[in-house]
């Protein structure tokens, strides 16, 4: 697991909103569920991001946009087109003036719409959980980011497009992987462009040193990790290596090591049954005492609050 894979990998997709819009102009859904992260990728037609504050986006059939929250935004047909759709939290669909929506109507499984053969199909895949190891990674993201269809070539965008019509055994688990293979490939795509301006984390992965100290970091994070031990494993000097790590990355490899492992106990925590003792000897403190002072520390809560606080 790569330094980019593993900030995803705590957070994934769990029980995501998916849903399939078909849609014949004029038509305009305001946005305001202020989930963490939407993508929205266009299969057909034309459509118009506009986020509030900002200058609208066009979308093209192939292009795929992601949304960072919890900023409004609205996507329409055009920029001028009234909102007929308010979304919000909880997905609660309601028309502007909050009476029971009746523009829009099922069409089938995870698909609605004002007319079943619409000019624009979009596909809507919507992370609602705010898990901590995403933090980072949003913290990295632009408000709204586009990738044309033209610029790069992906098989998950038409597979989605084909499953998340389909109501089998399994489909919501089906459906939630195929979300964070898109978000992956898509963010990918996008970082490893000049302009997209990566977080240091990303870039410092393709260090031969750095990139390596980070996979094994990530990859074994309850091991006793020193400066020196990281740096045997990764064949420099511990001051070489402490020297190019905060260069790259931006802060020391400890201090790093302690925000991702209070970054994965945070969300261990949200787990069904999780203990703090059992999530503390995961993310390598040695006892629930270590972990709940390190966690109030640098998070400013218990991680029983935490956990109080997330509704896990």
């Amino acid at each position: 697991m790569d330094a980019f894979v593993s900030l995803l990998d705590g957070p994934r997709a769990q029980g995501a909103f998916l849903l399939r819009s078909v849609l014949d102009p004029p038509w305009s859904m305001r946005i305001e569920d202020e989930a963490p992260l939407t993508l929205v990728a266009l299969v057909r037609g034309d459509a118009w991001v506009v986020p509030d504050g900002a200058a609208p986006v066009r979308l093209r059939a192939g292009d795929l946009a992601v949304v960072r929250g919890p900023g409004h935004y609205t996507v329409a047909d055009n920029p001028s087109t009234a909102p007929q759709v308010v979304v919000h939290p909880g997905q609660l669909c309601t028309t502007p003036d909050g009476r029971e929506l009746a523009e829009m109507t099922e069409l089938g499984v995870r698909t609605w719409g004002n007319r079943v053969d619409g000019a624009t199909t979009l596909l809507t895949g919507t992370y609602t959980m705010r898990g901590e190891v995403s933090r980072r990674l949003l913290g990295a993201l632009p408000p709204l980011l586009v990738v044309t269809g033209d610029s790069w070539d992906s098989p998950f965008v038409p597979l989605l497009a084909a499953e998340i019509v389909k109501d089998d055994p399994g489909q919501e688990a089906v459906l939630d992987r195929l979300l964070d293979l898109l978000l992956i490939a898509v963010l990918r795509e996008w970082f490893s462009r000049a302009a997209a301006d990566p977080p240091a984390w990303f870039a410092a992965h393709h260090d031969p040193v750095v990139g390596k100290a980070l996979r094994l970091l990530h990859n074994n994070p309850a091991l006793p990790w020193t400066v020196a031990s990281l740096a045997t494993r990764t064949g420099v000097s511990r001051a070489a290596l402490a020297r190019r790590f905060t260069t790259l990355v931006g802060e020391p490899p400890m201090s790093y090591l302690t925000e991702w492992r209070l970054a994965l106990a945070a969300d261990l925590l949200r787990e069904p049954g999780a203990t703090v003792g059992a999530v503390a000897h995961r993310v390598g403190y040695g006892s629930s005492f270590a972990l709940s002072t390190a966690f109030k520390r640098r998070r400013g809560v218990t991680p029983t609050g935490h956990r109080r606080a997330t509704g896990a």
